[in-house]
């Protein structure tokens, strides 16, 4: 039996260990009893950001955008789509770069929206402009491989 994986919780951010093999029978979280994976992006702030690169062993895309952004709020459905087809092979999440600037500062974020995979805390493909459901699925699986 493999190691369990490390989740963090969408709803309270406690860390939970979930079995690999097990991951897609819907686990809650040992804290608050909420849905580990909702099918839904998951926004956060920087200090969450952090907590869920840090400690998730499941890979995070992450949705950097800001509210004034056209092509943003156009992608943004098609973000959300894809999470109900990626998770819970991996964490999907929004971070705006309006509340957060620091963070999109030190991420080198020149343009948005930008996607980015993370695997074990570290950044391991990079996409930026609006793209479609299909294209987000098919990038984030050939990024994760």
């Amino acid at each position: 039996m493999s190691d369990p994986l490390q989740v963090v919780c969408p709803h309270c951010d406690a860390i939970n260990r979930v079995p690999a093999a097990r991951l897609a029978e819907r686990p809650v979280c040992g804290a608050c009893k909420g849905a580990l994976f909702t099918g839904k992006p998951v926004a956060l702030d920087e200090a969450r950001f952090r907590r869920h690169l840090r400690a998730s062993s499941v890979p995070l895309l992450v949705d950097f955008w800001a509210s004034w952004c056209g092509p943003c709020q156009a992608m943004a459905p098609q973000f959300e789509a894809a999470a109900r087809v990626l998770e819970p092979a991996m964490r999907l999440v929004k971070v705006s770069t309006e509340d957060a600037p620091a963070l999109a500062q030190e991420m080198a974020i020149r343009s948005i929206p930008t996607l980015a995979l993370f695997r074990g805390g570290a950044e391991v493909a990079r996409q930026a402009g609006a793209t479609g459901t299909a294209q987000i699925v098919a990038w984030a699986r050939q990024a994760a491989a």
